[in-house]
């Protein structure tokens, strides 16, 4: 199925080979039969968490990132530690270390694939329900401001670009909807 679209990967090279990223490009078969340039980067993957509070808030962190120049507010969510990590220790551990909070029941929402024309990097989304405050520990480089916003307020703001980060969008308006089913 699909065979008409398939590119079959006819060498690789590494390009840089960083901490967190790995630059390759790839010498592909294009389905007519010709070659082309393939450069990606090659991601560990990574999970996030929407922690969501029985008032009806969730907890999102404010914080700067560095590629697009400007403080964002998006759901806590950092990398795998390693190609075997668990997604769902990750989402525990990155709860704890960005918000301080821990939940009785965290549950996966979905998998999304975060900029499939470049990357291999999937983020797993989850919804942590049943939360207890604690002492953020963040990463030496993480410098985090921890924010309660209604869920209600939250999808407005994916709507006016107060939040722009896609995978704070997909778990905010997942969590909405699932919310009212």
């Amino acid at each position: 199925m699909y065979e008409d679209l398939i590119e079959k990967k006819l060498k690789s090279e590494d390009v840089f080979d960083g901490n967190l990223l790995h630059v390759k490009r790839d010498t592909a078969l294009l389905p007519n039969g010709e070659q082309a340039t393939r450069e990606w980067i090659k991601h560990p993957g990574a999970s996030a968490v929407i922690p969501y509070l029985p008032d009806g808030q969730i907890i999102l962190v404010r914080q700067y990132r560095y590629p697009v120049e400007r403080v964002t507010l998006e759901i806590p969510a950092g990398k795998l530690d390693g190609p075997d990590e668990d997604p769902y220790v990750c989402a525990v551990r990155e709860l704890s270390e960005e918000t301080g909070y821990t939940a009785k029941s965290i549950e996966k929402l979905t998998t999304i694939g975060t900029t499939v024309g470049f990357s291999n990097e999937y983020i797993h989304i989850y919804k942590a329900e049943g939360l207890t405050p604690g002492e953020m520990h963040p990463d030496d480089d993480e410098f985090l401001n921890v924010v309660k916003v209604p869920l209600e307020e939250a999808v407005k703001m994916t709507r006016d670009g107060r939040i722009f980060d896609a995978k704070s969008i997909v778990a905010i308006l997942m969590l909405q909807e699932d919310l009212r089913s």
